[in-house]
């Protein structure tokens, strides 16, 4: 375990806590709204933020492994993100609380688990992008991702 990993554990867990606290406060009016950046409702984003988490967890596991994802694309990964809001279309406050709990817990438990050598170590995450390293995935898919969707989370319902 490395200070590095500790930290950025620590993030994940104070990032995952305050989307938390916002998706508490939701109404159920508010569940409904379409967000403009993602263009789904702040359920199914909420829901895609809450699942992101521990999907990227395991590619970070992979990349220090030395077991990239292999041929996958960020179109791909559009395709999944589109098809994951249809069937999660209706997805409740609770299970999508009970899922970022689960997801951050696994996130912040993979990178508190990670050396400074760990994350330093990279691979292809993304077919048409270049290399990352462990620490920009957790940065970017894990950090990111929650700024990214409870900032448009926020946006959306005027929090």
């Amino acid at each position: 375990m490395g200070a590095k990993g500790e930290a950025l554990a620590k993030q994940v867990e104070a990032k995952a806590k305050e989307a938390a606290a916002t998706l508490e406060k939701l109404t159920d009016a508010d569940w409904k709204k379409v967000t403009a950046a993602e263009k789904w409702t702040v359920g199914v984003t909420a829901h895609h933020l809450a699942g992101g988490l521990e999907a990227v967890a395991g590619i970070i596991t992979g990349i220090v492994a030395g077991r990239a994802p292999g041929n996958f694309s960020m179109a791909m990964l559009d395709q999944m993100n589109a098809q994951h809001a249809k069937e999660h279309a209706n997805c409740t406050k609770a299970e999508t609380a009970e899922l970022l709990k689960k997801g951050a817990a696994t996130a912040a438990s993979v990178v508190r688990g990670l050396s400074d050598d760990d994350l330093a170590k990279s691979g292809i995450v993304f077919t048409d992008q270049p290399p990352m390293t462990a620490e920009q995935l957790a940065q970017l898919g894990l950090l990111g991702h929650i700024d990214d969707h409870l900032g448009s989370i926020r946006k959306t319902v005027g929090g």
